[in-house]
């Protein structure tokens, strides 16, 4: 699952609380990066990335079905959604774990990795736009969607998520994967300005991406009280997962934020 295993992991733990009869109470979610020897010895280029993108992120979420500890929770879990478009075989292949020519153990990320990421965005964002945009915007994406049947060539229409969403965490896989999604979704460098700054302090942390996004938000005092929170991630298979979340309080930084000691110094003009 790669980078999405934490959101999945949160769409897990989610699950179980939620569960009927002697369910569980609380679930804590722990998100690393890989804690196994993964480093790539060999000269293949295309397995030289994860050599350099890589670090040794991690996150802990804890998470509750105690309607009594509503009011010590940050956020209140409203919606996941998960894709898989594994069975397209250029999309399973897009990063993938194999042995180079001299036997090296590698992860390679395919040069169409952003075309499969973009492909399955669009997938993606179709479903989920159903269950959290507003109700002007459901009409408008349905009228572009009639109207885009009918012309052969007219683009298809994107809808405005920040009118769903005050916050939006994107995948920080890369550079070009950012984005890649700023375009397709016609965000702002605002929108994604957490994403650039994560990547830039942190590189990509792999499936607590997420998380440090969010701290991002939070150190910078930016979400209040009743404030939407959409996390967004890709990983390999090829799997896009998206968590949605509603802020039960305003944001303040705590001790143990990992940008507690730079964040007066961001953002920062990444690229």
């Amino acid at each position: 699952m790669g980078c999405s295993s934490g959101a999945a992991a949160v769409d897990l733990a989610a699950r179980l609380l939620r569960g009927g009869g002697r369910a569980a109470r609380y679930a804590l979610v722990l998100v690393t990066e890989s804690i196994s020897l993964n480093w790539y010895f060999g000269d293949d280029r295309s397995m030289l990335v994860t050599n350099c993108i890589f670090r040794v992120g991690c996150a802990a979420a804890l998470m509750t079905s105690d309607g009594a500890r509503r009011r010590d929770s940050k956020l209140e879990f409203l919606h996941s959604l998960r894709t898989h478009h594994g069975a397209d075989e250029a999309a399973y292949r897009a990063a993938y774990q194999d042995e180079d020519a001299n036997g090296n153990l590698g992860v390679a990320l395919k040069k169409d990795l952003i075309r499969v990421a973009g492909e399955g965005l669009s997938v993606h964002i179709r479903e989920l736009g159903q269950r959290v945009l507003p109700l002007v915007q459901l009409v408008h994406y349905g009228y572009h969607g009639v109207m885009g049947s009918l012309k052969k060539d007219a683009k298809p229409h994107v809808p405005d998520f920040t009118k769903a969403f005050e916050h939006i965490c994107v995948h920080t896989g890369g550079k070009a994967v950012i984005e890649a999604v700023g375009r397709l979704m016609r965000l702002s460098e605002d929108v994604t300005e957490p994403a650039r700054m994560c990547l830039h302090r942190f590189g990509n942390t792999s499936s607590s991406l997420v998380f440090y996004e969010l701290a991002y938000f939070e150190a910078k005092n930016r979400v209040k009280k009743g404030d939407r929170v959409w996390m967004l991630a890709f990983g390999t298979g090829f799997k896009v997962c998206s968590l949605v979340w509603k802020s039960l309080q305003d944001s303040c930084m705590d001790a143990d934020n990992p940008w507690t000691d730079c964040i007066n110094r961001y953002p920062v003009k990444a690229w």
